[in-house]
C-alpha cells in the first residue's frame, strides 16, 4: 500500500507542471515512512530531502509544422538593396516567421536572369513556385499553400530568423591576390557602362 501510495506521488509529480519541486522524506515516531511536499515535523528522523525536476529536451528552434514547411517548401528569397520592396519582403517573411535562404543576384548575373527570366528583385521561391514582385497577397498566398503559419509562432524562439545569407566564392585576381570590387552606387545610380 505504501509503495502504490509513493508511486502514485511520484507520478502525479512527474506528470504535473512542476518544474522545480523539493519533496521530503522521513520516518514518524511510529516508524512509518511519509512523503510530502512540506518540512517534516521536528521529531522526525532520518529526514531526506528531494528535488524533483521536469526533463526536457530541445529538438529544433523552430515549431514541427515550421519544420515541415521549410523541408517541404523551402524559402529562397533574392534581393539586393532595391530600396522599399526589398525592405517589404524581408519584414513580411520575418513577420511571418518564415525561415528563408537570402541571394543577390549581383553575385551572378546571368543565372539569375536564366532562373528569372530578368533582373527585377524581389523574387520569392517557395519550393518551386516563382513570385516576381512584392505583393502581400501573392505572397500569402503562395506561403498559406505552403504550410507557413500565418504569424510567427512564438515557442522559445525568436521570431524573425536570421536568412541564411549565400556566400560567393571570394574572387582573385592572377598571383593570388584579391580581385578589385566593384564600385557600390548611390540608389538610382546605374554604374557607367563598360
Amino acid at each position: 500500500m505504501k509503495r502504490l501510495a509513493m508511486l502514485a506521488m511520484v507520478l502525479s509529480a512527474v506528470s504535473g507542471a512542476l518544474v522545480a519541486a523539493e519533496f521530503y522524506r522521513w520516518v514518524d515516531e511510529k516508524g512509518n515512512v511519509e512523503w510530502r511536499d512540506t518540512p517534516p515535523p521536528p521529531n522526525a528522523v532520518k529526514v531526506e530531502r528531494r528535488r524533483v525536476g521536469v526533463s526536457t529536451i530541445q529538438t529544433s528552434e523552430l515549431p514541427y509544422s515550421v519544420q515541415q514547411a521549410a523541408r517541404n517548401f523551402p524559402v529562397t528569397l533574392w534581393v539586393s538593396n532595391c530600396g522599399a520592396p526589398c525592405d517589404q519582403a524581408r519584414a513580411h517573411l520575418a513577420r511571418r516567421g518564415v525561415p528563408y535562404t537570402e541571394k543577390d543576384p549581383q553575385g551572378d548575373i546571368e543565372s539569375f536572369m536564366k532562373l528569372t527570366g530578368g533582373t527585377e528583385v524581389p523574387v520569392l521561391y517557395v519550393g518551386s513556385n516563382r513570385i516576381k514582385g512584392y505583393l502581400e497577397s501573392e505572397w500569402d498566398a503562395a506561403l498559406d499553400t505552403a504550410g507557413y503559419p500565418r504569424t510567427a509562432i512564438t515557442y522559445g524562439f525568436k521570431p524573425s530568423p536570421k536568412p541564411a545569407v549565400a556566400q560567393k566564392p571570394a574572387a582573385t585576381a592572377p598571383g593570388g591576390a584579391p580581385a578589385p570590387q566593384p564600385a557600390a552606387y548611390p540608389q538610382g545610380q546605374a554604374a557607367p557602362a563598360k
